[in-house]
């Protein structure tokens, strides 16, 4: 067969992500403070969630053009509760301050830009900090390869050193096990496989593995510096001669910096057809950021992610998903 008709053969087959959401769909929708969801595309993607099961949405934005908007949408917001706030700004501090007095238990990002929503967030004295670096991580639904992938951090740190990368990698893994899916092999890519002083990201994977070994990262197998091909592909790494039990089998793919991340995962997406459900962590609930050129099914499953994620967080056990 070839090439052309596997990806054929796989465009339109999205197990993973379907599978994510009937799992949520199980379970009790959580209050979510939707920042500014004032175009087409948030308010829509929030309503279809709600009517999912996936969300109960508290609408924070300026209420007319609200009200306004989905008339001319045609979509009934009568069920839901606005909260008005006069700008974007206003309506990220205010979405943040629901999360902090308990009344919202996610928090989504509407149609205002990522850095307006992450700023109220990181406010140390009005925000959602944790000790734990905030990260993004890219839940990645490739219809030709067999695992879901996460890929981190390539929306949030640009060149985040060492111990910031710690914190990446650890958000990473507790989503992966807060998802009931095991014990996950978190790969530290760079361009080669082999330590090289000349390349600062082959250091800091080493480093990083390291670091694993002490436990000062846990929860997960990781090995460093791997490229591409050889984290994902067993054959791959069998050929350059990689002994190891995450080469060739990587569920989480750990990027040198947001660069790297951001045109890994938008290769994916273009060229495979994958889907890239986005969640923020580190913050004291999970964050949903969508983006504008997200399909259905992918907001529904960033949707899903992070309810799942907030019940485990309840429960203190992993969901089975």
């Amino acid at each position: 067969m070839t090439k052309k008709a596997v990806v054929s053969q796989f465009r339109q087959r999205h197990e993973k992500y379907e599978r994510l959401i009937e799992v949520a769909k199980r379970m009790a929708a959580l209050p979510t403070a939707v920042a500014h969801p004032c175009d087409e595309t948030s308010l829509r993607g929030t309503i279809e969630a709600a009517e999912a099961g996936l969300i109960v949405p508290i609408l924070v934005g300026p209420r007319e053009k609200i009200t306004k908007l989905s008339a001319s949408m045609k979509l009934s917001i009568s069920d839901y509760e606005i909260v008005d706030a006069a700008h974007s700004h206003e309506a990220a501090s205010r979405a943040v301050e629901l999360v902090r007095s308990g009344k919202a238990e996610l928090l989504m990002k509407g149609s205002l830009h990522s850095d307006e929503l992450l700023s109220a967030v990181a406010n140390r004295d009005t925000g959602l900090r944790t000790g734990r670096r905030i990260s993004h991580v890219f839940v990645m639904d490739v219809p030709t390869h067999p695992q879901t992938l996460f890929i981190t951090d390539a929306a949030v740190n640009i060149a985040p050193d060492l111990m910031a990368k710690r914190d990446i990698i650890q958000n990473a893994i507790d989503l992966y096990a807060g998802l009931g899916l095991g014990t996950p092999k978190v790969a530290i890519l760079s361009a080669v496989e082999t330590i090289n002083p000349n390349i600062p990201s082959t250091i800091e994977a080493a480093a990083l593995c390291k670091m694993a070994d002490r436990g000062q990262i846990t929860g997960g197998e990781l090995d460093g510096p791997l490229a591409f091909d050889n984290a994902i592909s067993l054959e791959a790494a069998r050929i350059k001669g990689i002994r190891s039990p995450v080469a060739g089998q990587a569920q989480i793919l750990v990027v040198p910096d947001l660069e790297a991340g951001n045109m890994l995962a938008k290769n994916l997406s273009f060229l495979s057809q994958a889907d890239a459900a986005g969640i923020v962590l580190g913050a004291r609930v999970p964050i949903i950021l969508t983006s504008r050129a997200d399909n259905v099914r992918t907001r529904m499953a960033s949707c899903a992610v992070a309810m799942l994620l907030a019940h485990s967080r309840r429960t203190q056990e992993p969901i089975r998903a």
